[in-house]
Order: structure tokens, then sequence, then C-alpha cells
């Protein structure tokens, strides 16, 4: 395990009065559980129970259209589901495990059933690195599908006290691993070819990307849903919110990044990833503020800056 990662091995004890072989037993016998990754609390179920994949669905309030990412424990697992060429395999072996998920075409063979897939023939694969996450892969054998643990649109989890503010009765075991390192989901890569396309911004970049495939990404295409997080409205609190505020009116919760304050700051440093790390969580405190609205100062739209900025628009936007 990287450095990067020493304090969440050191958070990945914290279950509560829950344990593993609790999870697994769950999770077997087709239940859910809400479990921690390195980006934010996933709900998980066995990827291949359709029984089990339908209570991920009925417990977020997830339109049936949205796929969902499979959690597997390495490349050999993935290519059980996905079939990996060349440029998918290279992102694999220098990103994974960690917050990169790869749309791949399904193996002819796929167990896993149609509602995770949402009737397309990819299939959205990630290998996570949060030792919490890949114990339980490791102690269940199985794949997980594990979309954000809330309901659906709404602000994702990076705490176990988010999951049950959020989902509450729906989840009856939650893993407690701390907060989540990374803060905001994956990046989400789709294959084409020797070409890919950056689905939903996250931690890795494109620089990143680019740097390992040695071309830039192509443009994604506008159209139907390929992956989780391309609704318009998504990641959103009950309340409005207003982006690019350097000041906030007096009903406003305002969150600020740098020289503007706000009543809590993302980074004062100007730090993109600790902004990152903080974001959904300042969206959960300015939700419960007493304010009527929330602001949000504005944020650099470069690296870690542009899947900010994409979630941000994504939480203001109409309901």
């Amino acid at each position: 395990m990287s450095g990067s990662n020493d304090h969440i091995g050191a958070a990945a004890r914290r279950y509560g009065k829950a344990t593993i072989a609790e999870a697994v037993a769950r999770l077997r016998g087709g239940g859910l559980v809400a479990v921690p990754t390195e980006t934010v609390y996933g709900l998980a179920a066995d990827s291949t129970d359709a029984t089990a994949v339908a209570e991920i669905y009925r417990a977020k309030g997830r339109p049936d259209f949205n796929p969902l990412i499979v959690h597997v424990p390495d490349l050999d697992a993935a290519r059980t589901l996905g079939q990996f060429n060349e440029r998918a395999a290279g992102f694999a072996a220098a990103l994974w495990p960690g917050p990169l998920t790869l749309v791949v075409p399904k193996t002819e063979d796929c167990p896993v059933t149609a509602a995770v897939t949402a009737g397309l023939d990819t299939i959205a694969l990630r290998v996570p690195a949060h030792p919490v996450m890949r114990e339980l892969l490791q102690a269940s054998g199985l794949f997980l599908a594990a979309p954000s643990a809330n309901r659906s649109g709404g602000i994702s989890p990076t705490t176990a006290d988010h999951v049950t503010r959020s989902l509450g009765k729906a989840v009856p075991l939650i893993l407690d691993g701390g907060p989540c390192e990374r803060g905001i989901e994956s990046t989400i890569v789709a294959i084409g070819g020797d070409d890919y396309r950056i689905l939903r911004p996250g931690p890795v970049t494109a620089a990143q990307l680019e740097a390992i495939a040695g071309k830039p990404p192509t443009t994604a295409r506008i159209g139907k849903i390929e992956a989780p997080g391309q609704l318009a409205s998504h990641y959103a609190p009950a309340k409005p919110v207003r982006l690019g505020a350097q000041t906030a009116m007096a009903d406003e919760y305002h969150i600020g990044f740098g020289p503007v304050a706000g009543d809590m700051n993302l980074s004062e440093d100007s730090d993109l990833a600790e902004a990152a790390s903080l974001l959904f969580a300042a969206l959960h405190d300015a939700d419960a503020s007493d304010r009527l609205r929330i602001a949000v100062a504005p944020i650099p739209k470069t690296e870690i800056g542009l899947a900010l900025n994409d979630r941000l628009r994504r939480a203001a936007s109409p309901k």
C-alpha cells in the first residue's frame, strides 16, 4: 500500500458493531452492505444476483437506465467480466488499484445481471484501493456492484454518517472505514479501440491518462447514459446552489475556496486535491444548516478542478 493510503489503512478497522464476516454473510444472502472506498462510500450487492441488485435500485430510488460500477479485486477478475484491449489493459496496469473506472465491452459469458449494465453491451469496472473494500472483495469472492451509498441524485457520502443520514434503515449494515481519502467519485473512461473518452472526470486527470496513452482523449459524445454520474442533475443538495460566488447573501451558506473564506473553506491553500476530499462533506453540512440556499466560491477549472466543477454544475442544475 502506498504512503498516500497509510491513514486509510489506520482507519480501516473502524467497523463499529459490523464485521467483514457479517458483511460477507449478508452479501452472499442477497443483502446490501455500505462500504468505504477511496472515493466515496458504496452501496454493495452481489452483481450476479438480480434480486440483490434490484434492492440497490430500490434503496437509492435510482433510475433503472443508469448503469452500476462493478468492483473487482484485480485485472484477472475484471477480464472475466469485460474485454480488455491493449489500451484498456495499459490503463489498468498503470492505475489499478485506484480511482479509475473503465467501460469496456462485456464478455460473451459475463455473469452480471442485466440491471447492472442497464441493457448496454458494455460494463463499468473498477479495482478499488481502499483496504476495507479490498478485504470485502477477497473474503466474499463476489464481484460487487456498488454505486454511491446515497439517495439517487443526492450528495455522495464520504463518511458512514452521511450514509445513515441519506439512506437510514434502507441500509442495515455499514462498514465504517472513516472518511474517504479522495472524496469524489472515480474518473470513468470508455475504451473504443485505440481511442478513449472521459465520461466522468474524477481524481485521475486527463493529463495522467494522456501520459500513459501517448494521446489525448477524444471528445465524449452527448446522448445515451453510458456510465454513472451522467445525469444532468446529480450529487444535489435539497437546497438551491449558486456557483462562482465571491460573496454570499444572508440566507446562503457559503462554501469558500482559497482567498474566499466562506462559512467553511475547502482549502485555504487553494489545494484542489484537498478541496475534492472535502467537497461532499461541505455540501452535506450546508444542506443541514439553517440557511435556505448554498453559495460556492469559484474553483479553477484545471486538473482535479474539472471534476469538482462537474459535480458542482450537476448539483446546481434544476431538479
